[in-house]
């Protein structure tokens, strides 16, 4: 079985800073692309950032370039998003998803998802 496991929500002051985590089981990540994706009240799910599989490209909504970097550590089968200067409206789910082969997913093209990890910004 495949399994996402996400970590490192939690709740930070504006400006802040989190390491997300998403640990993956049952699939070897050399494979897969991977997501990170949003969701806010109220708002539609978001797409955050990602990295291929190949090369290892990475992708960042333009929104949030500069504050979020994505890492991938395929011997650990783990994926990280570094998020700094953290600002209310980051506060949403936030989840990471997979899809087999090099090119990163859209929502639909999703495999797999985490369970999501709660991030709130607030003072």
């Amino acid at each position: 079985q495949v399994h996402l496991v996400e970590s490192g929500g939690g709740l930070v002051q504006p400006g802040g800073s989190l390491r997300l985590s998403c640990e993956v089981s049952g699939v070897t990540l050399d494979d897969y692309a991977i997501g990170w994706f949003r969701l806010a009240p109220e708002k539609e799910r978001e797409g955050v950032s990602c990295v291929s599989s190949s090369a290892g490209s990475t992708y960042y909504t333009d929104s949030l370039k500069g504050r979020f970097t994505i890492s991938r550590d395929n011997a650990k089968n783990t994926v990280y998003l570094e998020m700094n200067n953290l600002k209310p409206e980051d506060t949403a789910v936030y989840y990471c998803a997979i899809r087999y082969g090099s090119i990163c997913p859209a929502p639909y093209e999703v495999e797999y998802w985490g369970q999501g990890t709660q991030v709130t910004v607030s003072s």
